[in-house]
């Protein structure tokens, strides 16, 4: 079988939409569209992004030879009734200095790493760009970024999970839905509050 028959196979098994699959791997719906008819490929960070979203290797995803079939765990809602949970892949940006505790880095699957310029102090900040599938990863980040207020530091971090965007500060967790603009007024007037400018709010969707 062809990677593009397994991804339009895995795709649907586990009920995504072009558009959510595109949205989930940052890229647009034609590509999504192309890569299910064999007249493209997807980039190596995207093969990853595929092999973490359906559980599968990436050896898996491009041999022909190698088999998608396997065990699938499923999940039990009252009696008699089955359905699959839908796998759910965290991915954003993490600055390596915002953190006091490392082992969140244990929970992360890093796809590139960047040096930024801040051009103050420090001069550089270490910028990772992640997925993670472990559920609670926004309780985890939360855990783990710092919060010094007589510093005037109070370090966030922005990723998102299928549509729901997540604004994670020390102990607090913020999330809206992609598009809500109501939702997302209400986060950034808390981010205001938690003393975050209006210019650091651009983060991406």
């Amino acid at each position: 079988m062809k990677l593009s028959e397994k991804i339009q196979l895995l795709r649907k098994e586990n009920s995504y939409s072009q558009e959510e699959l595109a949205a989930i791997c940052n890229v647009s719906r034609q590509s999504i569209s192309k890569w299910e008819a064999d007249i493209a490929l997807p980039e190596t960070e995207k093969l990853i992004i595929l092999s973490n979203l359906f559980q599968v290797t990436v050896d898996v995803l491009l041999k022909d030879e190698l088999s998608i079939n396997g065990t699938r765990e499923v999940y039990t809602c009252g009696n008699n009734a089955i359905r699959k949970e839908r796998a759910k892949l965290y991915e954003g940006a993490l600055i390596k200095e915002s953190i006091e505790d490392e082992t969140l880095l244990d929970y992360i699957r890093v796809h590139k790493v960047e040096l930024w310029n801040t051009g103050g102090v420090p001069k550089y900040w270490t910028v990772i760009f992640f997925t993670s599938s472990v559920p609670n990863f926004p309780e985890l980040a939360s855990r783990a970024l710092i919060a010094d207020h007589e510093k005037g530091v109070n370090w966030f971090v922005d990723f998102k999970c299928n549509n729901t965007k997540y604004i994670v500060f020390k102990n607090k967790i913020l999330k809206y839905t992609i598009g809500n603009k109501e939702e997302k007024a209400i986060v950034c007037n808390e981010c205001r509050i938690q003393g975050i400018s209006d210019n650091e709010m651009n983060w991406s969707e």
